[in-house]
């Protein structure tokens, strides 16, 4: 018993940690549809991607500066000649020599004038040393690229791109989340209607088999209503287990691990459903991707505009200074053998003469894109207002909908509401209420459909009209 005791203890505080650490790894969030849309901001990997493609933008704006800025290069190097190249050339030497003697009528021994041999052959020599070193600094500064300067222009406008590109992404993801979000919240108040209608059936039953003990109805009556608590009882699993898949993909556009818990906190306000239906004016700018497609319009004419400027030269400040020594042995430490500098100073004018037509076939093809991209608004225009038009058409229908289903589901709960009184009573048959269930269920099927229809009609209208 010694022995156990303290093994049990052990055994108890392991588990206590183990629960206490599946505790702290799953998280408990209760969200609202804008905080789900930020958790999404801040934790979607499509979001991240496109809040890195600013990034990228930002560095590659970064470089088309540093284009336009000095550059500034060191070089230090030293070389060693095992054998220093050996020079071939005629022997000028010789050759001056004599001409001084001929000229100053020089005589030989014998009392001859001295004259020039008509071939004074060839030197070989080594020039230089074993080892050579040299330190230096260049730098060039560009003065005139129109290519760079348009770069330097469209680098605000490309910036802009980027971050609407990731507004795109983001207000794309929100829709996805409103529409599954809401959907959820609607299946919630699904599920509390066949909890409510569970509660009924069990209650028919009881009673049915109260009828049956009494003499007041037949065992049939009693099997009739088990199919139909069977029923709603499998549609009920059915609902639940779309519930769940529901809140997996919600989590998957959240950027959500699936181990965390998420509890959705708004409701479905069939006021703001029906609110603002006929009111359909927008406005194309409103619209993200219209003004995506006008950024990308303006990075266009940027780009027709450097490809022209291209064709005219470019000019170029650069500079060098260097200083060398030449050493026998390895000692370029040595201050009485000095380092001998050297520097330059110089513009560069580069002129483009003639390119095999390629500058232009480029010039015309950047005009041909940019001409793409204004097509693309005129498309982008009628898409709206197709989209406006579609999705005002939905919204009304979804509406009306929503109210004759409404109507027809309070209508059918009256009914089976009356039928259960008469059943008890002793003036209905079983299969009246039966009947009166199944339509019921029927009626507020449709209604929660038909939510779910105004639901996601609504908020295609207000992605239509840019108000979302």
């Amino acid at each position: 018993m010694q022995t156990s005791e303290p093994r049990k203890v052990k055994g108890l505080v392991l588990l206590f940690l183990l629960i206490t650490g599946a505790a702290q790894a799953q998280q408990t969030n209760a969200f609202t549809m804008a905080q789900c849309v930020a958790y999404a901001e801040k934790n979607s990997p499509q979001v991240k991607n496109a809040l890195l493609n600013i990034k990228i933008q930002q560095e590659t704006n970064n470089e088309i500066t540093g284009a336009a800025l000095p550059r500034v290069n060191a070089s230090a190097g030293v070389n060693y000649f095992p054998q220093v190249a050996t020079q071939v050339f005629p022997n000028f030497i010789a050759a001056a020599t004599y001409g001084v003697l001929v000229k100053e009528g020089v005589r030989d021994g014998n009392g001859n004038t001295i004259a020039a041999p008509n071939d004074f052959g060839f030197v070989q020599a080594q020039f230089g040393t074993k080892y050579t070193a040299s330190v230096g600094a260049d730098f060039s500064q560009l003065l005139f690229d129109g290519q760079v300067f348009v770069g330097l222009q469209a680098r605000a406008a490309a910036m802009n791109f980027a971050r609407k590109s990731a507004e795109v992404t983001t207000e794309n993801i929100k829709v996805n989340i409103m529409k599954v979000y809401f959907q959820l919240v609607a299946a919630k108040k699904q599920m509390d209607a066949l909890d409510a209608n569970l509660h009924l059936i069990e209650k028919l039953a009881f009673n049915t088999k109260e009828l049956v003990k009494n003499g007041f109805s037949e065992k049939l009556d009693i099997d009739k209503v088990n199919v139909t608590l069977t029923n709603l009882q499998t549609e009920i699993v059915k609902i639940n287990r779309q519930i769940d898949n529901g809140y997996l993909g919600l989590k998957l556009l959240m950027g959500m691990p699936t181990t965390d818990s998420l509890i959705l906190t708004d409701t479905v306000s069939i006021d703001e459903l029906k609110s603002n239906v006929l009111e359909a004016a927008y406005n194309y700018n409103d619209r993200k991707e219209m003004q995506q497609l006008l950024i990308a319009q303006k990075l266009g004419e940027y780009n027709v505009k450097r490809y022209q400027l291209a064709k005219i030269p470019t000019l170029a400040l650069f500079g060098q200074y260097s200083t060398n020594a030449q050493r026998n042995q390895l000692d370029f430490g040595d201050s009485k053998q000095p380092w001998l500098p050297s520097s330059l100073i110089g513009l560069k004018l580069s002129a483009p003469i003639f390119q095999g037509f390629s500058r232009n076939a480029t010039i015309r093809k950047a005009r041909y894109e940019l001409e793409q991209t204004k097509n693309n608004v005129d498309l982008l225009k009628l898409s709206i207002d197709n989209d406006v038009a579609r999705a005002k058409s939905s919204l009304q229908n979804a509406i009306l909908t929503l109210d004759y289903q409404q109507k027809n589901m309070e209508l059918a709960t009256s009914v089976y509401n009356t039928t259960v009184k008469k059943y008890e009573q002793g003036l209905g048959a079983n299969i009246e209420v039966t009947n009166a269930q199944t339509e019921l269920r029927v009626a507020q099927t449709n209604y929660f459909n038909a939510l779910y229809d105004a639901i996601i009609a609504k908020i295609d209208f207000q992605k239509a009209t840019g108000k979302l």
